[in-house]
């Protein structure tokens, strides 16, 4: 019966939040960064998996920017943690693809959950939604499930959003860029106007 079903259910997966942070949270790690290490411009986004434009500009701008700015050498992305009080699965999925780092999985993660957005933030537990993202991408279930359980990665989250509000980030998605804050509904052809601006072209390649 009921009872049975309801013992017999996973646990509900949750990430706590206000977690002390220990210096194993952010030594080494600076974000997750794509792109040429040498780039000649950084742009740092912070932004929450449930925040509607956050997923907006993950499908529609990134992949015009991935392939204009980052894939050509120009631009490194790095994306930081920045989830909202009112999201109650912004940390959910941000752990999500937090264990999908650790095999080496966490882009492919971090699309699949953007791209799902509308499956998951209605629901009433995201947990097996982003278990079965990771299954999707081919992620060993049993490490993951660890992963998650622990709360493994939620120190290095908060300090995350902790760097953010140190910044001043009050929103997302918002971007740093070149020591100044953009907030609001960037696109990618301002994105490569502001890029063009700090890195100009050379022009003797034809």
């Amino acid at each position: 019966g009921l009872l049975g079903y309801q013992l017999s259910k996973p646990a509900t997966v949750s990430i706590p939040a206000n977690v002390q942070i220990d210096v194993k949270d952010t030594a080494g790690f600076h974000g997750y960064v794509k792109g040429d290490p040498n780039a000649p411009v950084e742009i740092t986004e912070y932004a929450d998996y449930q925040c509607p434009f956050c997923q907006t500009f993950a499908t529609l701008q990134m992949p015009t920017i991935e392939a204009r700015l980052i894939k050509t050498g120009r631009l490194r992305w790095r994306y930081r943690d920045f989830p909202l009080q009112q999201h109650p699965f912004a940390r959910l999925a941000a752990h999500s693809a937090a264990c999908a780092d650790d095999q080496g999985k966490f882009w492919q993660q971090h699309e699949k959950i953007y791209d799902g957005q509308a499956e998951w933030s209605g629901a009433s537990d995201a947990a097996p939604i982003f278990r079965q993202y990771a299954q999707a991408n081919g992620l060993d279930l049993g490490k993951y499930d660890a992963c998650m359980s622990d709360h493994v990665h939620a120190g290095r989250i908060q300090a995350s959003l902790e760097e953010g509000m140190r910044v001043g980030v009050q929103s997302t998605p918002t971007l740093l860029i070149g020591n100044r804050l953009y907030q609001g509904r960037l696109d990618s052809d301002a994105i490569s106007r502001l890029v063009d601006s700090l890195a100009p072209k050379t022009t003797s390649a034809k």
